[in-house]
């Protein structure tokens, strides 16, 4: 049994992006979970995504649209002029940063505010208009995404494997996810993976869905147990995909993706540092209208960096909670890890 508050809480979680097995009573419960209960908040959250981007559809061209339904990403190569892109690029490799690290096995990935002094093209990316109604389509809803610059560092000669580089869909509806590379990246640099076509909800993956969702709470991995369910490469030829696509791709090309789709971090077999602006965009699932997002609003939307580093400081200093995300102090975005 549990309290009526924690009862209230896993019930709102239950009606928003709750995805969490094993941290929520109800959504981790084997026998609601018999009768239904994922195999219900998937259908329904590809439902209203379907009807929400109908409505977004008109903001981008043909080309787009027709690349995103066949595969579940939108790739455009030299995606800034050649003058711009080359000025950005300078003033990220030549500025120190304000930054937190996070471990995950042979990887660290760093995040950067781009908001620090001296960076004055960073609005080219962070603030384009395009930016944010690509991301809104691929996350089936409409909102200003969090973007900051990130640097993906792997070291293979460390034994911990990284989870990222098995594939998984990041949750149980539609959400986007946007890389901007300022480096190269090829075959041996930990290139994205996506299994074209995974995005849709087929009766298939519906079916597959519901499996998981029976034991997903006592799984011994991690992040499958927590919602972000895990696939082999069989499991994903039984589902009916085809071959992964690993993307590669040469710096100045923008990369947005539906990670309801099945994708992984290709693994690094040679040490390497890959610098991008990364992004993200994930929404309630369970409503009809897009907009209505308080992030979107004047004097937060282009500080969400700067206001998520200071709340991760709040609950280090004032509450002890320790995170992730390891503050490393100012430093250069192509550094070596710290953690």
């Amino acid at each position: 049994m549990f309290s009526p508050l924690r009862f209230l809480t896993a019930m709102i979680e239950v009606l928003g992006q709750g995805k969490s097995f094993r941290g929520n009573p109800i959504i981790g419960s084997t026998r609601l979970n018999m009768v239904g209960l994922h195999r219900q908040r998937v259908g329904l959250a590809a439902r209203l995504t379907s009807f929400r981007r109908r409505r977004l559809a008109e903001r981008l061209d043909s080309a787009d649209l027709a690349a995103f339904a066949q595969d579940g990403l939108i790739i455009k190569e030299d995606y800034l002029p050649k003058e711009i892109f080359e000025r950005l690029r300078s003033e990220v490799f030549q500025a120190r940063l304000s930054a937190r690290e996070m471990r995950q096995g042979q990887t660290v990935t760093r995040m950067s505010s781009p908001n620090a002094a001296g960076i004055t093209t960073h609005d080219a990316v962070v603030r384009r208009r395009q930016i944010n109604d690509l991301m809104s389509y691929a996350a089936g809803r409409a909102g200003a995404p969090f973007i900051y610059l990130q640097t993906v560092i792997a070291d293979p000669s460390i034994s911990e494997p990284d989870p990222q580089t098995e594939f998984h869909a990041d949750t149980f509806h539609s959400t986007a996810k946007l890389w901007f590379f300022l480096t190269d990246v090829g075959e041996e640099d930990g290139p994205l993976v996506y299994v074209p076509g995974s995005h849709v909800l087929t009766s298939k993956r519906l079916e597959w869905e519901y499996r998981q969702s029976l034991s997903a709470r006592s799984d011994e991995r991690v992040h499958h147990a927590d919602g972000s369910f895990r696939i082999a490469a069989d499991g994903l030829r039984n589902l009916g995909y085809g071959n992964p696509k690993p993307v590669i791709c040469p710096a100045n090309t923008l990369v947005i993706a539906d990670t309801h789709g099945f994708h992984r971090r290709a693994p690094s077999f040679r040490p390497t540092t890959r610098v991008e602006f990364f992004g993200y965009l994930r929404r309630n699932p369970f409503v009809p209208w897009n907009g209505l997002d308080l992030l979107s609003c004047p004097g937060l939307k282009s500080r969400k960096v700067e206001l998520f580093f200071r709340y991760l400081s709040f609950r280090e200093r004032y509450l002890g909670k320790h995170g992730p995300w390891a503050d490393v102090g100012t430093v250069k975005v192509n550094g070596p890890a710290n953690v």
